[in-house]
């Protein structure tokens, strides 16, 4: 059996980290035992679906390294829906039901009150034929509800463990509104049958829909998938993540300057048995994740731990392996460069500022008292002929034996002179890129400024 997995999303906003998190989940799964990764786009509501929707969850899987082996629309499938549910109507497991919303409504609370499940009583099953067509004289349009076994529907989660779920505590679902249009089951079914899906991996607050789901697969002859529900990814305090609020979403997170595996890390190993710690391609990541390491407990996060996990994965990253990056940054320097810089880095875009600094031909503007000044324009004085590797221990050396300065108020006046910075990178490995002519300049300029 080859594995067939699905990510699902509706296009009517922005995918955020938690999204990713299902699509990750699927995608370690399938590449991992060598299987099939689905791109399908629950496109079938017209009023809020947008194509440039599409085109951002398309671009924000790609930057995280999902590439699907399959894409597909389901506003393009219609008639097999429709065939569907006209099966469905001819096996009698599909029935029109008439009550409003309101009456529904009302029949809800009197069950309520009445300490009863408030579940659906199947009164449309015992209209006439007669009754159908008198309400519809007047005006009523049916939706249609499936008709359930009412028994018990077991299966073997792949995160929880052995599931059952009593089909009788259930209402039977409306699959096809009055309008004609469909809820997301019927269509999902259908697909998922149509596209050989063997794995249904997803979040938890699709538990509930599972038993219906089953019973649906069996009804129009499909091979029932095996599930999986992942705790979802909330914040400290809780709450859920919205595509309408846009709080993390990929794209805000991209124009943070995150990587794209910081954020991937962050998002499926979070509330695993496995620390939350930076890896550097999904190749990687697939042979820690599994979804037997997935806690039942809520996967809570704080958004501010992601910047730190970029700084861990920037620090850890090879020369090789941003090569190309920097080029089209303009940022040269080389391996040395890189190496000495990336330790200060939170994000990447930061890069370029470190290599205005170092190679840039503004001075920084920088402000000392009278003992730093003549020390820094004694350091000018002192400042070797040629610039090496050893040329930065050679030059504090003789500063420090000559002025009898040490530790910070040895390096510091020289740091402020030189970039403007109280803080960053070794300046050893970086002198012979900035060059003796631009420090002797930012020298003479910090003593007489």
């Amino acid at each position: 059996m080859t594995v067939t997995v699905r990510f699902a999303p509706s296009p009517t906003g922005l995918i955020h980290i938690g999204n990713l998190r299902t699509a990750l989940f699927n995608w370690l799964y399938a590449k991992r035992r060598g299987g099939n990764f689905v791109l399908r786009f629950d496109d079938t509501d017209p009023e809020r679906s947008r194509e440039e929707y599409i085109a951002a969850i398309r671009d924000d899987l790609a930057w995280t390294g999902i590439v699907p082996d399959i894409e597909v629309r389901q506003s393009e499938r219609a008639s097999e829906h429709d065939a569907a549910a006209d099966r469905l109507r001819e096996m009698d497991r599909l029935y029109p039901a008439y009550e409003t919303a309101g009456e529904l409504e009302r029949k809800r609370k009197l069950q309520l009150a009445r300490r009863q499940p408030p579940v659906y009583d199947r009164a449309a099953l015992s209209l006439s034929a007669d009754e159908r067509a008198t309400l519809e004289v007047d005006g009523r349009q049916p939706h249609w509800r499936f008709l359930l076994d009412q028994e018990a529907v077991g299966w073997d989660d792949l995160v929880r463990g052995s599931q059952e779920i009593d089909a009788a505590s259930l209402s039977d679902p409306v699959l096809v509104r009055a309008d004609g249009s469909y809820l997301y089951t019927l269509p999902s079914v259908v697909d998922d049958i149509a596209l050989g899906v063997t794995h249904v991996i997803r979040g938890e607050d699709h538990v509930a829909n599972t038993a219906v789901q089953i019973e649906l697969f069996q009804a129009l002859g499909g091979e029932v998938p095996a599930f999986g529900h992942h705790n979802l990814l909330t914040t400290i305090s809780g709450e859920g993540l919205s595509k309408r609020s846009g709080a993390l979403s990929l794209q805000s997170l991209r124009e943070r300057g995150l990587e794209p595996m910081a954020v991937a890390c962050l998002a499926v190993l979070i509330g695993t048995s496995h620390p939350v710690a930076p890896h550097h391609d999904l190749d990687a990541l697939q042979d820690v994740v599994d979804l037997g390491d997935v806690s039942r407990a809520p996967a809570k996060f704080d958004p501010d731990d992601l910047p730190a996990l970029n700084a861990k994965l920037l620090h850890d990253t090879a020369y090789g392996d941003v090569r190309d990056r920097l080029a089209e940054a303009g940022v040269g320097g080389g391996d040395a460069f890189w190496t000495t810089v990336r330790q200060n880095l939170t994000t990447f875009p930061e890069i370029t500022d470190w290599w205005a600094v170092v190679s840039g031909e503004a001075d920084p503007d920088v402000t000392l008292d009278d003992d730093d000044r003549c020390f820094v324009a004694r350091a000018a004085e002192l400042l070797p002929a040629d610039l090496d590797a050893t040329s930065w221990g050679a030059w504090t050396g003789a500063l420090k034996a000559e002025t009898d300065r040490k530790g910070k108020a040895l390096f510091m006046p020289l740091r402020l002179a030189l970039t403007g910075r109280t803080h960053g990178p070794d300046l050893a490995p970086l002198l012979a890129i900035m060059g003796r002519e631009r420090m002797l300049r930012r020298l003479t300029k910090a003593a007489s400024a």
